[in-house]
């Protein structure tokens, strides 16, 4: 059933670590039209990709999502779509999910579950998260971490691990201590157009240019961030050649009937 929100997908064809990346083939398809799919699934009003390569455009023609052609000197894909939603012509309360256009297995219910988290809060912006269950991921830079406040709130994001556990990491750091207190950024984001293009115009923060994260720019300038724990498990996503071949393999054992671990996040 058609729910009310609609699902933005950032597509840059000239991604530094996998050119042409939007294009890449898993399973004789290209990448962005899996994560079309993936929206689609989801029951979105309406569905976009905001692109800035024709190749991209015509690599969806027929697919049932519609294709905003965007610029291809924004910085981010967060400025992406906000010219997207300008082209779209999305209404100030209009709810957008943005869904990365490398998260190829993004799992239905968790982009419900974006928009569900926005609703329910009343924040400006919503994000899903995972528990955190290896201290390899905790340690991982590449692992963005968060805490939050009791109401579900986020209260920071780091490529650091915390809350940093003092009295346990004192004794071993090499496993994980008890407690279910750790949680990985999963990066899917809920707003409403509105706030959409008011983030776009913000200045980056200190916070952000000291930990390369765009979401503390809302956190730095007052603004809330609703966390909720995802439904389902994220997938990763496809950022390098070596992502592209696990993915494949991935896709393989999905048709076969297998479930194959995911792992913690995206």
């Amino acid at each position: 059933m058609s729910q009310d929100f609609v699902v933005a997908i950032p597509a840059r064809y000239a991604a530094s670590r996998l050119p042409g990346k939007p294009l890449r083939e898993i399973g004789g398809e290209p990448l962005v039209l899996h994560v079309a799919r993936r929206a689609l699934a989801a029951g979105a009003r309406e569905v976009w990709v905001a692109a800035d390569d024709e190749r991209i455009a015509q690599a969806l023609k027929d697919s049932g999502v519609q294709v905003a052609m965007t610029s291809p000197d924004h910085a981010s894909g967060t400025d992406r779509l906000a010219e997207c939603a300008d082209l779209a012509g999305w209404r100030d309360d209009t709810v957008v999910v943005n869904l990365q256009g490398d998260e190829p297995f993004a799992p239905a219910a968790g982009i419900v579950a974006t928009a569900q988290t926005l609703r329910d809060s009343g924040a400006e912006m919503s994000t899903l998260a995972v528990p955190i269950t290896q201290v390899e991921v905790l340690f991982d830079p590449n692992a963005v971490k968060l805490v939050r406040a009791g109401n579900g709130d986020a209260l920071y994001f780091s490529r650091a691990p915390i809350p940093w556990p003092r009295d346990a990491f004192a004794k071993d750091r090499e496993r994980m201590p008890g407690g279910d207190e750790w949680l990985r950024h999963i990066g899917i984001y809920g707003y409403r157009a509105g706030f959409l293009r008011k983030f776009a115009k913000l200045r980056p923060g200190r916070l952000e240019q000291i930990e390369s994260l765009e979401q503390l720019r809302a956190l730095e300038a007052g603004y809330r961030i609703a966390v909720g724990i995802t439904p389902e498990p994220f997938p990763p996503g496809v950022d390098t050649p070596e992502d592209l071949v696990r993915a494949e393999a991935y896709l393989a054992q999905t048709r076969q009937g297998e479930a194959p671990a995911s792992g913690e996040g995206a």
